[in-house]
């Protein structure tokens, strides 16, 4: 049942791979993946997951992503730099 819903839920959030701890100026430079992609991805020490879905995306949400982490994209100046530069960065959002 929660891996119905881990589905559901990342065919419904946008992907967003960012290499290298850099930021894409545009959104037409962001990576996109499949679930399929991900969910090999997950488990990957090299690979960091970070939700940054806001308001009710987040709280009403039954179904998070196993070893995510939680950010407010409204404060990246306050949590960017704590992430390795040397790993891959995937932020999901609603």
């Amino acid at each position: 049942m929660v891996k119905i819903r881990l589905v559901s839920l990342i065919m419904l959030v946008c992907l967003g791979v960012i290499f290298l701890g850099r930021l894409a100026t545009a959104a037409e430079e962001i990576p996109k993946l499949t679930k399929e992609q991900l969910t090999a991805m997950l488990g990957d020490p090299n690979v960091i997951i970070i939700d940054v879905r806001l308001g009710p995306d987040w709280t009403d949400s039954d179904a998070k992503i196993k070893g995510a982490v939680r950010e407010n994209p409204m404060q990246l100046n306050a949590w960017a730099d704590k992430y390795p530069k040397d790993k891959t960065l995937v932020f999901y959002c609603s």
